[in-house]
């Protein structure tokens, strides 16, 4: 029985010490972005630990998104792009509520503010002209789910003007649409139409400006109005 109980922690720390080997391998190469992952028992030989705890790396790295199972074919290493890894945001988006729900908007505020300053730095003629096709759009109709759905556009529009694939992954990982439709129902329960359309206006003519800090004011702004709205949400 004490065997039992002092053997546990150590197992853990064995698959610990797998993980981060692994994980080495991979930051430093030794292992490519979609290269197939030598056998459990290779791994475990060459590392020189137990198949059973190499197995439990294997499954904690799949988890991770790092690893993938493909199914009669082996585990390989998943190609890292931010787009695969940050999946996760996404869910917890949209499971937050409360108090983790308005931190969530404190990152968003920092992270797409700064997208949007990056943006008015590095924006195509043809990025702009998307940007301000679904601000257009957004303008041109009172249907808030159409709303919603080129607000999202209008967001995404600029954070892929930053140059900036992590950025913008995070970025849509922070994107709840379900969130969004959820503030736009109440914007439009408060008359609050207008002076979010003029938010996004301003954003866009700091784009069109070419002037980053304006951009950085402009989105923090916007973003931090939804936060305080939320605020409100959660006080009443």
């Amino acid at each position: 029985m004490n065997h039992s109980a002092e053997s546990a922690p150590q197992k853990g720390t064995v698959t610990q010490r797998a993980i981060e080997q692994i994980k080495a391998m991979i930051a430093e190469g030794r292992l490519e972005p979609g290269e197939r992952l030598p056998t459990e028992r290779e791994l475990a030989a060459q590392l020189g630990i137990s198949r059973s705890s190499m197995r439990e790396a294997i499954r904690a790295l799949t988890v991770m998104g790092m690893l993938e199972a493909r199914h009669g074919s082996g585990i390989y290493v998943t190609r890292l792009q931010a787009e695969d890894l940050l999946e996760t945001f996404g869910v917890v988006a949209d499971l937050s509520r409360g108090p983790a729900l308005v931190e969530l908007m404190e990152v968003r505020r920092i992270l797409e503010s700064t997208a949007t300053a990056l943006a008015a730095a590095r924006i195509t003629p043809d990025q702009l002209t998307e940007v301000d096709k679904h601000l257009s759009a957004m303008s041109a109709t009172d249907d808030w789910e159409s709303i919603v759905a080129h607000d999202l556009a209008f967001h995404r529009a600029i954070a892929a003007a930053a140059d900036n694939d992590t950025m913008a992954a995070i970025l849509e990982g922070l994107s709840s649409r379900t969130f969004r439709a959820r503030v736009w129902r109440g914007y439009q329960q408060e008359g609050a139409f207008e002076r979010t359309r003029r938010e996004h206006e301003r954003i866009y003519a700091a784009l069109a400006a070419r002037d980053p800090e304006a951009a950085r004011a402009a989105a923090a702004a916007h973003v931090g109005g939804v936060e305080e709205w939320l605020k409100g949400q959660l006080d009443g």
